[in-house]
């Protein structure tokens, strides 16, 4: 056995209240195995102990963390490993590849830079030979033209291509198990389908062992052996993949399968996991209402286009065409999914819309008024009924406002509500309305989940009583379960409020189950545009056959729950 983690504990000491250490318990007694040559998933929701657990190998945790049990490598407990140890072992016979290769490369230096050091430190090679080696990876995981990308930075790069550096660099020292922590989460569905296929083949060709982490059960059915399904820091149900999907034992592990949007069935809700685990998820969902076809066009895009210029030279200028020509209509209370890989300008295309780009020629048409020849007061009143959701919760909260500060100001600026106490209230009801309560009006950002702060802002837009929402990657960076919840909000509010939405997204089964009508964009020009049923049931572009094809189905051999 390569890894055997037996009764592993982790706490994080969280300060002394009443002269006692208070301790938040992360991971509670978790053991499982990691054959030779096998891939192993973790699997759970946000918060259940998974990346904890995975970190603890190498105790890549912070100086609070307190562990217990045993984790043995090749026989060699590795709790009980000096700093020194560790650090020899870490990229030598132990590597790790993260979610986010931004904040794990560093940006000062160049790839060939980041790739030769554990070379030159663990291998002993010169630093010519270490440059060698360093082509022979890039090539290895498939980035073009390795030679002249050895010299580029983090920033010039894809993010696919960054992620493809991040396994280049794991694999530079041909570590026996490599542990992939959320390696393909904020990829878009053809990136993720070509680094699940290479983690795969690099996998065989080094005869390496996987840990594999995600949320995302599509995923892992297609590169795991075993699964662990983690939840509250426990170990819910582990077992071969093929049984996972085909007779799950435990609750939480249906559940996690139930709630998963499908590209073949379009209900009118999700079931969440608190719902199935109650037993409420067994009732066969009830289709999705049709929407009335002709229903008023709300907003309309005409030849939309938008163009950036960069330097060239002294005094030269290349113009990069990011929008060209888009055309479509939004009707009132219909959903228009927009898809596409990264760089085929479908946020571009969202913001432009906004005039968070200025367009570079084009009508958008509000109830027939263009909105790109508005000015002052009157677009900002028109801003008013025309609002957006961010990807990232994280970033689009002002973290030095009060939830009742965030809520409370943009009514303040559009003069909504009579005084502050009113537009408390309205607030109040707001957070209501979106599943939380108004005791979150007193706190910061930083004290809700990812899934609640945007909640939150989907609040935040609600409060100016709008007409549209531009909705750009606005569940993607959400697990499977909190997915649910915000994609069943959204159904809801558009019910209650007659609300239209331009809904962005890489992942087909969320457009599928939200959207109207689906408009595929690929280097700035709408490839395809149909009814979404029929555009996903029947696609007649290759590219889009293409993005169908790269979404993870989970495991195959058996059906799924």
């Amino acid at each position: 056995m390569l890894l055997s983690i037996q009764d592993l504990k982790v706490a994080f000491r969280m300060g002394r209240e009443g002269g006692e250490m208070k301790r938040q318990h992360a991971v509670k007694g978790v053991s499982f195995d990691v054959p030779e040559n096998a891939t192993v998933a973790l699997v759970g929701e946000s918060g259940s102990g998974k990346s904890v657990t995975a970190m603890s190998i190498l105790n890549l945790l912070p100086s609070n963390a307190e562990r217990s049990g045993s984790v043995l490598f090749q026989g060699r407990d590795l709790l009980k490993a000096s700093t020194r140890e560790l650090q020899a072992l870490r990229g030598r016979e132990i590597a790790c590849v993260f979610q986010d290769p931004m904040s794990s490369l560093n940006p000062v230096l160049n790839v060939a830079t980041q790739i030769c050091e554990p070379l030159m430190k663990h291998m002993g090679m010169s630093r010519r030979q270490a440059l060698a080696r360093a082509e022979e990876l890039l090539n290895e995981v498939g980035i073009p033209e390795p030679k002249r990308r050895l010299k580029s930075y983090p920033h010039e790069m894809s993010g696919g291509q960054q992620q493809r550096v991040m396994i280049a660099v794991a694999l530079a020292c041909s570590p026996k198990l490599l542990i992939a922590d959320e390696p393909t989460t904020a990829l878009d569905v053809t990136i993720q389908r070509q680094v699940m296929e290479l983690l795969a083949r690099l996998k065989q060709t080094h005869q390496m062992s996987l840990l594999f982490i995600s949320h995302d059960l599509g995923v892992v059915g297609e590169v795991s052996d075993q699964v662990v399904v983690m939840r509250h820091g426990e170990v819910r149900e582990k077992a071969p993949v093929a049984e996972i999907f085909a007779s799950p034992k435990d609750s939480y592990t249906k559940a996690l399968l139930a709630c998963r949007p499908s590209l073949t069935e379009n209900p009118a809700r999700l079931t969440v996991i608190d719902d199935h685990m109650a037993g409420r998820g067994a009732v066969a969902p009830m289709a999705a209402r049709p929407k009335d076809p002709e229903a008023p066009v709300i907003l309309e895009a005409r030849g939309l286009r938008k163009s950036f210029f960069f330097k060239e030279g002294l005094f030269g200028s290349k113009e990069f065409h990011a929008v060209k020509d888009v055309s479509f209509k939004l009707r009132k209370g219909h959903t228009l999914g927009v898809v596409g890989e990264s760089g085929s300008g479908k946020t571009t295309m969202g913001l432009t819309l906004l005039r968070l780009h200025e367009p570079s020629g084009g009508e958008v048409l509000f109830e027939g008024r263009d909105l790109l020849k508005l000015g002052g007061s009157e677009w900002q009143k028109m801003r008013r009924r025309i609002q957006v959701v961010f990807q990232n919760p994280y970033a689009s909260l002002n973290p030095r406002f009060t939830i009742a500060q965030t809520l409370v100001e943009p009514m303040e600026i559009h003069a909504i509500g009579a005084n502050h106490a009113e537009r408390l209230a309205r607030a109040s009801e707001l957070l209501i309305k979106v599943g939380l309560d108004d005791t979150a009006l007193a706190k910061y950002p930083h004290e809700f989940s990812g899934g609640q702060r945007q909640r939150i802002a989907i609040a935040r837009c609600l409060t100016l009583q709008p007409e549209v929402l531009v909705l750009d990657e606005a569940v993607s960076a959400l697990d499977v379960s909190v997915q649910a919840q915000v994609l069943n909000l959204l159904k809801d509010l558009q019910d209650e409020f007659g609300l239209s939405y331009i809904f962005i997204s890489h992942d087909l089964a969320v457009v599928r189950f939200i959207s109207d009508e689906v408009l595929v964009m690929q280097q700035g020009d709408v490839v395809e545009q149909n009814q979404a049923q029929a555009l996903l049931d029947a696609p007649q572009q290759e590219y889009t056959r293409k993005l169908l094809g790269a979404v993870p189905r989970g495991y195959q051999g058996a059906a799924a729950v």
